[in-house]
């Protein structure tokens, strides 16, 4: 999605000084518009409330859960500079993070690395996004969900490709879920020093794939993704065959590991 930066004024006359913003960006860079409110305050003026937006953070990661984040945002009290987590940075996604909590309505929920590997990740993410939505204080009437997939939410679903950059709530819950997932890992670095979770959030960046491959996976690691199956080939090849076991998130016999969180 493209700001447009046009330098016309509605009545037809130039902007020099939006002529003269446009002129300062180095040559080939696109500026992106930020997310909007406009599809929120279309349904609210349509008696349509609560509206959410809900989006996960880790879905690519070799270890820890994926986080799902849900959030309805005060009409009145919206932060200024909510966009995209991956548009930010880690210092303005902690500030808009503490924002966020203290005007909106939020909730988060988890899915384990032993639920990625029983139901596959996209399951695992749309079952973590669903879960968010239900635990929130007041159950929405409307939902915006960040990708292509709807959830099984009570309430009316609209998946939004994108969404965390074009819906202010999809959004708002990118941050929500981004950094609650941030301050997990580097939690669990110290469970398990020596991956380095704390600088790289378990993604299969070179300097985690060395460690899993120097001291083998960790409780954390999701077992069915191909690098952690090499890993663990190497160091433990008794158990490529094994069953899913528990993990820190597990919570009953049957691998229901979640944990929901409202704040």
């Amino acid at each position: 999605m493209i700001r447009d930066k046009s330098t016309k004024k509605p009545d037809g006359k130039s902007d020099k000084k939006a002529g003269k913003e446009q002129a300062e960006l180095p040559k080939g860079v696109i500026t992106l518009a930020p997310p909007s409110f406009r599809r929120e305050r279309a349904l609210i003026k349509r008696g349509v409330w609560p509206v959410a937006g809900c989006d996960e953070a880790g879905r690519g990661p070799l270890a820890g859960p994926v986080v799902a984040a849900a959030v309805v945002l005060d009409p009145k009290r919206i932060p200024k500079g909510i966009d995209d987590s991956k548009r930010l940075t880690p210092e303005r996604r902690e500030e808009l993070f503490e924002e966020i909590c203290a005007t909106s309505s939020f909730a988060v929920a988890f899915a384990s690395p032993a639920r990625i590997d029983r139901d596959n990740i996209l399951r695992a993410s749309l079952w973590a996004l669903a879960r968010s939505v239900r635990a929130l204080p007041e159950m929405p009437k409307h939902v915006f969900v960040d990708g292509r997939d709807k959830i099984d939410a009570p309430c009316d679903c609209d998946a939004v490709i994108g969404g965390d950059g074009i819906v202010m709530s999809i959004a708002a819950a990118s941050i929500i879920a981004k950094v609650t997932r941030d301050r997990l890992m580097s939690a669990l670095a110290l469970d398990c020093p020596g991956y380095g979770f704390e600088t790289h959030k378990g993604y299969a960046v070179p300097e985690h794939r060395e460690a899993l491959d120097r001291l083998g996976p960790s409780i954390h690691h999701r077992r069915f993704f191909a690098p952690v199956i090499a890993a663990r080939l190497k160091h433990f090849p008794e158990t490529v065959e094994e069953t899913v076991e528990p993990d820190l998130f597990t919570v009953d016999e049957e691998i229901t590991s979640e944990i929901s969180v409202t704040i």
